[in-house]
């Protein structure tokens, strides 16, 4: 949508770190240029530390892993290993910590990288299936870098997250109108499908539509689940504007309601465009892009939301686009970079490499991986060489967007 297009530059404009999260097409370029190992996975495609937090299981506990996955496809699990440390070395950047100090937060990440591929290798197949962090797990690896302020933060945020849920979007999106529900408006942020509607276009027609859609997205998901979602009834739907990387695309937010007006279901739906990492690792198997990022999703993570499933959409403007579809909010949360300590950071680091290397052993080759990486610290040392020669690369990428602003030749906005 190119009139979002500025607000993403916007967004990126902000640090070197928020430029990193919109240059995932960037990174996978320069990637593509690399040596790596002919060894694949199905890889993320966009892991860097910020797409990593918490959202709840379907048997309601609260997991840590990895959740963004618009760019996944099978590739070289490498790339995503790279994308990740390099996200340490920019944020610790960010945050003014020493050389020394990023050296040891992307080393430990990928270390911990390391070891448990090592550790995978070593386990039988279903033991790597039903391999989890829960919140528990990252409480006790937090405690010996924690204050007891920090601990008693991460205390309230998790509990924070556990209100992040249909009701809560209820509450903060939504008002009456004229005795029904409706989402309020806050464009360009948030807008209601009503006030996109196109000149002699009927809104009978358009809720026809969404009904029809929603109907079709049912049949992507498990027959439990989709008895469940025909216990719903569509009410509302708004355009909204989501993340960083994803400005510009399209992505929905639909409110339904259950057995009254006080038993919510917000959904979200987001575009789902080819990988940026097609043009250099080969294209999808699949014919849906919201399916490749469902099936990816599905492989990657340990759980996936109960509602994940895709759709073929026809919009406003008569054009065919793909999508996929999940609750908007489900106990999500995630960690609070802005504020941590360098120990901290290191200690985070080390969840994030031990959940990515679950991920990648769940499709990937365990043990021919964990032969590749050795029990030395050749490789942690060589992704730490890379890191911080990349974010030299990043702040250069940043600089250069912030001079194609000044000179007027890409537009921006901020405050957004």
């Amino acid at each position: 949508m190119p009139e979002l297009v500025p607000l993403r530059y916007g967004r990126m404009t902000v640090s070197p770190f928020t430029f990193y999260r919109g240059a995932a097409l960037i990174m996978a370029h320069d990637l593509s240029t690399t040596p790596h190992s002919g060894l694949t996975s199905q890889i993320c495609g966009d892991a860097h530390l910020s797409n990593f937090g918490v959202f709840a299981s379907p048997e309601r506990k609260l997991m840590f892993d990895i959740n963004d996955f618009d760019e996944t496809l099978p590739g070289p699990w490498e790339w995503d290993v790279k994308r990740l440390a390099a996200s340490f070395e920019i944020a610790g950047r960010d945050r003014g910590f020493t050389p020394e100090a990023r050296r040891g937060i992307v080393t430990a990440g990928i270390a911990e990288y390391r070891v448990r591929m090592q550790q995978l290798a070593a386990a039988r197949n279903l033991d790597v299936w039903y391999a989890h962090i829960d919140v528990d797990s990252i409480f006790e690896a937090l405690k010996s870098s924690a204050t007891k302020k920090q601990r008693a933060k991460a205390s309230a945020n998790v509990a924070k997250a556990r209100t992040r849920d249909s009701m809560q979007a209820f509450a903060k999106l939504t008002h009456e109108v004229e005795g029904q529900r409706r989402i309020i408006s806050d464009p360009p942020l948030i807008v209601p499908i009503e006030e996109l509607i196109p000149e002699g276009t009927r809104r009978e027609d358009v809720d026809g539509e969404l009904r029809a859609m929603i109907r079709s997205y049912r049949r992507t998901l498990e027959t439990d689940r989709r008895e469940l979602l025909e216990s719903f009834d569509y009410v509302h739907a708004a355009r909204k504007v989501v993340g960083v990387g994803s400005v510009g695309t399209r992505a929905w937010i639909i409110l339904l309601l259950g057995r009254d007006g006080q038993d919510p279901l917000f959904l979200q739906a987001k575009e789902a465009q080819e990988s940026v990492l097609e043009r250099f690792a080969g294209r999808s198997k699949y014919p849906n892009h919201g399916q490749r990022v469902v099936a990816g999703q599905r492989l990657m993570q340990a759980a996936s939301d109960i509602f994940l499933g895709w759709q073929r959409v026809t919009g406003l403007d008569g054009q065919s686009r793909d999508f996929y579809l999940r609750q908007l909010r489900d106990w999500k949360g995630s960690a609070d970079v802005d504020n941590m300590t360098s120990s901290l950071m290191a200690a985070y680091a080390r969840i994030c490499g031990a959940t990515l290397a679950r991920a990648h052993a769940r499709s990937g080759d365990r043990i021919a991986i964990a032969a590749y990486l050795g029990t030395s610290d050749t490789f942690d040392r060589a992704i730490a060489d890379f890191s911080a020669t990349y974010a030299d690369q990043n702040d250069r990428d940043h600089q250069a967007l912030l001079d194609a602003i000044a000179s007027g030749r890409l537009e921006a906005r901020t405050g957004l």
